[in-house]
């Protein structure tokens, strides 16, 4: 399986808001990345599901 890449240059998305509850150990380490990468928390939790799903093995 190909690693998740994280990519700065993500265009605007239409979005719903919704609530969600993360470990304090995950929300760290996604906040790392926004960072690492210079982009905003939220691009980084949306590429990481966008492939979590995509490699979904049902």
């Amino acid at each position: 399986m190909e690693k998740l890449v994280i990519k700065s240059d993500v265009d605007a998305i239409k979005s719903i808001n919704r609530t969600i509850r993360i470990k304090p150990e995950c929300f760290d380490k996604l906040m790392e990345l926004a960072e690492k990468h210079n982009i905003s928390f939220n691009k980084v939790v949306c590429q990481c599901l966008d492939y979590a799903l995509e490699n979904l093995e049902e």
